[in-house]
């Protein structure tokens, strides 16, 4: 919810602040530069420190930094809150996810799991215009008040239930995890033992001892070196996309400029160092190995791809139509919830695939959908009238393309490594995912300034080239 919260907040931000249009876009991606710039420190941190420790850390903060960003005056006070937003989004869904490998270690529990959490992502997705739209109505600081004060609400809740290992990593059944939509959570006699038989194919067995807050550096858990952040790479990465989303930014005025090839070949360059500086660590952020496995490699070009064609237009594509068509922020809401309603939906049902497509496909699925959904919305802008069963029809369609993508990303970041590296796996994925969202907010919204069909067309082509991307070297099943 708090992501999406300005997609329907951003005319009236930008009135208040005297943002310019060639701004605009950071007051939508500061949230997604945090993120990406420090999911792979969360990860690590959740992997050496405990799970549910760094979970807990960034809902805390997360609902701090909310609430301040309501009283931000200028662009830079309220982008440097929601790029603090970021940065404790990275922590929890660094964490959470890593929560779900140990509370559901494999075969069916995980699957209804993964599609749970993601189903949740596409609910928060839907709620957070529609809550911003409703408060907006008064005044569109209130959306960010409501927000930080539901979050450090969350936080309270989440450590009276999210109780910590007791001493001997038992737990007990005040540890033991609530099943998944309300369901009982796995016994805690089936150890790995009595897993076994549901386990997918080539997936280790997780170590009995593991818990959500046995250290990674722990020896029942060990994830790299002694979690020591890797300032050095994130500074690197945090400066790469700083350059890249600075360079799509300014193409807008015009791509052949000479700031905007400098600021991607700084944006290269610093790229080039953070890999360098990856594989000099004997405990890096991200372990580049893992990018031999074709399952990971799936998982990071899929979550990247979900951030550029799917997520970087459905971000702007609210305000495109308030501006273009004179949509109300209601109406837009109203819009936006049936594209993320539906991926709700179907990112529940999604399970069912799971015994009959292997996730990369399902990815690819994915993605073949949304770009089917975004070709009907050509021309919906600069109509001379809302053309509203082409357009709803088509968010109906992309809806359950991403609804199918938000389920099989958390389950493939998690599946994708061993059970020790499963926060370092999630942190991947959604560093990509974001790097993408950022790279493809500021580009949607670059392209859409002469004429939001550009966008549109692009949007589809790079769902396509996700798809095929996705499935080259991965099994069918």
């Amino acid at each position: 919810m708090n992501y999406t919260a300005p997609m329907l907040t951003l005319p009236a931000t930008a009135e208040a602040f005297g943002t310019p249009s060639s701004a605009q876009a950071w007051l939508l991606n500061g949230t997604p530069l945090g993120l990406a710039a420090l999911l792979l420190v969360a990860g690590a941190l959740a992997d050496a420190h405990g799970r549910r420790r760094v979970f807990l850390l960034g809902t805390l903060a997360l609902g701090v930094t909310t609430a301040l960003g309501a009283f931000a005056g200028t662009t830079a006070l309220f982008t440097a809150a929601r790029i603090a937003q970021g940065a404790a989004s990275a922590a929890i869904l660094a964490g959470s996810l890593g929560l779900l490998a140990d509370a559901y270690p494999s075969g069916r529990d995980r699957i209804r799991a993964t599609g749970v959490w993601g189903a949740s992502v596409s609910a928060g997705i839907a709620l957070g215009p529609l809550l911003a739209a409703v408060l907006s109505l008064a005044d569109w600081r209130l959306a960010y008040l409501a927000l930080g004060a539901a979050t450090l609400a969350t936080a309270v809740t989440g450590a009276r239930t999210l109780t910590p290992p007791r001493a001997g990593g038992g737990g007990g059944p005040a540890s033991t995890p609530t099943g998944i939509g309300g369901g009982p959570a796995p016994s805690p006699e089936r150890t790995a033992d009595t897993l076994a038989p549901e386990r997918t194919a080539g997936t280790p067995a997780p170590s009995p001892e593991r818990t959500a807050d046995t250290p990674a550096s722990s020896p029942a858990g060990r994830a790299g070196g002694g979690g020591r952040p890797d300032l050095a790479g994130a500074t690197a990465l945090a400066l790469a996309l700083g350059a890249l989303l600075t360079a799509l930014t300014l193409g807008r005025d015009g791509w052949l400029r000479p700031a905007v090839g400098v600021l991607l070949l700084a944006s290269a360059v610093l790229l080039a160092l953070f890999v360098a500086v990856e594989r000099r660590r004997k405990d890096p952020m991200i372990d580049l190995g893992l990018l031999r496995r074709p399952a990971f490699r799936a998982s990071t070009v899929g979550a990247l791809f979900t951030g550029l064609a799917v997520i970087g237009l459905f971000s702007v594509l609210p305000s495109l139509l308030m501006r273009g068509q004179g949509v109300a922020p209601l109406a837009a809401a109203g819009l936006f919830v049936l594209w993320s309603g539906t991926s709700f939906v179907v990112a529940l049902q999604a399970r069912r695939l799971a015994g009959r497509l292997s996730a990369p496909y399902q990815l690819a699925l994915g993605f073949v959908l949304s770009a089917a959904g975004v070709l009907p919305l050509l021309g919906t802008v600069d109509a001379p009238a809302v053309p509203w069963p082409r357009l709803m029809a088509g968010l109906v369609v992309a809806g359950a393309g991403s609804g199918l993508l938000n389920a099989a990303l958390p389950r493939l970041a998690v599946d994708s490594v061993p059970p020790e590296r499963a926060a370092m796996g999630s942190g991947a994925n959604n560093t990509a995912r974001y790097i993408g969202s950022a790279a493809g907010v500021a580009l949607m919204l670059a392209l859409s300034a002469t004429d939001p069909d550009t966008a549109f067309a692009a949007s589809a082509a790079l769902a396509l080239a996700g798809a095929a991307l996705t499935v080259a070297g991965s099994p069918r099943r």
